[in-house]
């Protein structure tokens, strides 16, 4: 005997039915998402939906070419670069950055490991993670860096470093003991670095040395110094102002860094006038100093005429038992000698710089004005320095006040909640990057610890980073809705404090996470203290660039980089 579908004998099913029904198309979907649906759970109990991650899903891609591994968009925007009308003044190696920001991913380098760590990677590096050789066969005789199995071996040596870079950096001592190594002298700037050797070995005498060069056919030379542990930026002397403020450097070095200082009536040696602290030295180690042939003897002659017109003084020219000769300049402390020209040129400027005023702004043929009461603007000594009240602090009354609470928050935050609490593996860190770094307290705050950290202010920021070079430390402008002039992969960690809230007024925060995915090493830290609005909104975008997060006392991000990198699967999909 058959019986008969209740439901086939009622022509209206039964409440009891229908819930029945709906019951079971409930279950259905719920079983059904369960399967592709989850929710993340971070630190403290915020979490995000696949309705959010999968907004912040965006399609990753490989970028691609033949530089997509050590892909800088503001210097591989080859289209612009083809556009230039000039390139006499290396406008190719400045910054032309592309419009829509690119949202690529920087493919990692085959064999890409774990950087050697910190200080054995001052002289030995991975070979897989930088692996060109073009230095390796152009400076094959100067001992800049030698090929070993799987390592890049840096034995100090130099195109001017015959009897290596520490005999080097003695000999200009002697030279000149004002000098004194990491008391008088502590924040140095090194133009045409070369490999950072330079500034690599000046880490001893406790001087902070900001090495640069552009990106030229000498392949990888920043990518090698910032994989070695040393401070290090991309940058070029060409149509525009360096990213940093007057009157920064203790002194500015150059050998054989192949910049003609008196091209263009001396526009870029004025450049540097204006960089260097008053007082400062300019060490000037080339052919020109102690080489007679004609060629060399008017290079001289003109470097000669022009730093008498920017009333620099000679206070040493020697050469060394290596043969190899250097001069050094120091910059006036007073109007005296200006005065005095009987021909005003370069002139003067006609003011004082307004703040942040080098970002993209032609160079000048004029002397950069001096501070005020600039002979007694010398920092004190280090270290005393780096806490004392900067000779460029703002004059308002609460100023000092001001920067003192900074000082004391900043040991306070990192002593015992940054290296304390927040599960960060502080042995693994030696390039460190602070994106907004107001008075440098973070950077202070760190200094006894074997890391460096980069000072980045923001252009729409307060303009702090004279004080932040008056206290010994070093840093850069930037504006974080453009990609910042270093190689991929070349940060442990990048920290900021309440940055994102200015920034997403005039920029994607999807494209500022890119970067940052960009120039952090995988195994790599971010550390953001912001708003939870603007946690809630990073979060799910760094989730799906497949990080690690955790989020503590609704106020500080951690986020750890993997080896992830997006597939055709990952596209497809």
């Amino acid at each position: 005997m058959i019986t008969a579908n209740p439901f086939q004998q009622r022509k209206y099913p039964s409440v009891f039915a229908l819930s029945v029904l709906l019951l079971t198309v409930a279950v259905f979907f719920l079983i059904k998402n369960a399967a592709v649906s989850r929710v993340v759970v971070v630190g403290d109990g915020t979490s995000f939906s696949d309705d959010v991650l999968d907004s912040a899903m965006m399609k990753w891609e490989l970028c691609r070419g033949p530089t997509a591994v050590d892909y800088i968009p503001c210097l591989d925007d080859f289209a612009a670069i083809k556009k230039l009308k000039s390139r006499k003044h290396m406008e190719a190696q400045e910054r032309h950055c592309p419009d829509p920001n690119p949202t690529c991913l920087a493919p990692l380098p085959t064999g890409y490991k774990l950087p050697v760590p910190w200080p054995k990677s001052r002289d030995i590096i991975w070979y897989d993670n930088v692996p060109h050789t073009k230095l390796v066969k152009f400076k094959k005789v100067q001992n800049w860096v030698r090929k070993s199995g799987d390592y890049f071996v840096f034995p100090g040596g130099g195109t001017q470093f015959k009897d290596g870079v520490a005999h080097y950096i003695e000999f200009i001592e002697k030279t000149l003991p004002t000098i004194k190594w990491g008391k008088h002298v502590r924040v140095v700037l090194d133009v045409g670095c070369g490999v950072a050797s330079f500034g690599g070995y000046l880490l001893d005498k406790n001087v902070t040395t900001m090495s640069f060069a552009p990106r030229d056919v000498h392949e990888a030379q920043i990518q090698f110094a910032l994989e070695r542990g040393i401070p290090s930026t991309l940058s070029v002397i060409g149509t525009q102002k360096l990213t940093f403020p007057d009157d920064a450097y203790d002194l500015i070095h150059c050998a054989r860094c192949r910049v003609q200082w008196d091209k263009d009536g001396g526009k870029p040696l004025l450049e540097l006038n204006r960089i260097l602290r008053p007082g400062g030295f300019f060490i000037w180690s080339a052919t020109p100093v102690y080489l007679k042939d004609e060629a060399h003897r008017n290079v001289w002659n003109a470097m000669v005429t022009l730093t008498e017109s920017m009333c620099w003084k000679i206070v040493a020219k020697t050469v060394d038992a290596s043969g190899i000769g250097l001069v050094i300049y120091q910059k006036p402390v007073s109007y005296s000698c200006y005065e005095q020209r009987k021909d005003n040129r370069p002139p003067l400027c006609d003011h004082k710089r307004s703040l942040n005023s080098s970002w993209y702004v032609l160079l000048t043929n004029c002397i950069s004005r001096l501070p005020v009461d600039s002979n007694l603007n010398w920092p004190k000594r280090w270290p005393q320095r780096l806490s004392s009240k900067p000779p460029s602090l703002a004059t308002e009354p609460d100023a000092e006040e001001a920067f003192k609470n900074d000082t004391k928050h900043w040991l306070a935050l990192v002593s015992d909640v940054y290296r304390e609490d927040l599960g960060i593996n502080w042995s693994s860190i030696r390039n460190v990057m602070d994106m907004n770094a107001g008075y440098g307290g973070f950077a202070a705050a760190l200094i006894y610890q074997p890391v460096w950290v980069m000072n980045v202010i923001p252009i729409d920021a307060q303009d702090t980073l004279s004080v932040i070079f008056d206290r010994g430390l070093i840093g850069i402008y930037h504006d974080w809705c453009e990609s910042f002039n270093t190689y991929p992969r070349t940060y442990d960690l990048l920290h900021s404090s309440l940055l994102f809230a200015n920034l997403t007024r005039r920029c994607n925060i999807r494209d500022v996470a890119v970067e940052m995915d960009r120039i952090l090493r995988p195994g790599g830290y971010v550390l953001i203290q912001d708003t939870m609005e603007m946690i809630d909104k990073l979060s799910p975008i760094l989730h799906s660039l497949h990080w690690s997060i955790n989020v503590y006392r609704h106020q500080f991000l951690v986020g750890q980089k993997g080896f992830w990198r997006p597939s055709v699967a990952d596209i497809e999909h």
